[in-house]
């Protein structure tokens, strides 16, 4: 059998990362899901930075549990496209993108919506983390398909 050339090593190594890491992310829209704000907070650096059409935030742990306890908000289901991809920055550091269907009851009316999402996960004492994730709504990319306030 011929041995494979490094090109192919890394590439197998970033299949391997990007399969842990969307794994990872299933388990955190599951926990988020399933009001488990440990597990979650289990895979969430501390601190973690938030950025999406609310705008942007550091999160420290206290803090994540209390908005996650205060959320006006339920994920009823979460479906991840095909699309997701990952770049390995270094041995401990990766960032994965994808894009994502969420079906979401907020203040009491069922929404859907899809997005493009990103997470930076770094891995600290052997577990991944995620030290940022952002969220963009699929759209136009001008605003011009939203309502103005």
């Amino acid at each position: 059998m011929a041995e494979k050339r490094t090109g192919e090593k890394q590439n197998d190594a970033a299949v391997k990362v990007k399969d842990e890491l969307l794994d990872l992310e299933k388990r955190y829209w599951k926990a988020i899901q399933a009001n488990d704000f440990e597990a979650a907070l289990e895979l969430t650096d501390d601190e973690c930075i938030v950025a999406g059409a609310q705008g942007v935030s550091t999160i420290d742990r206290n803090r994540f549990r209390e908005m996650m306890q205060s959320a006006n908000f339920r994920i009823e289901d979460v479906y991840f496209g095909p699309d997701a991809q990952v770049r390995v920055l270094g041995k401990d550091t990766a960032v994965l993108a994808y894009t994502v269907r969420e079906r979401v009851t907020v203040d009491g009316k069922s929404v859907t919506m899809e997005a493009a999402d990103a997470s930076t996960w770094v891995r600290r004492g052997g577990k991944w983390r995620c030290a940022l994730h952002t969220e963009s709504l699929k759209g136009d990319p001008f605003g011009r398909d939203r309502a103005t306030a």
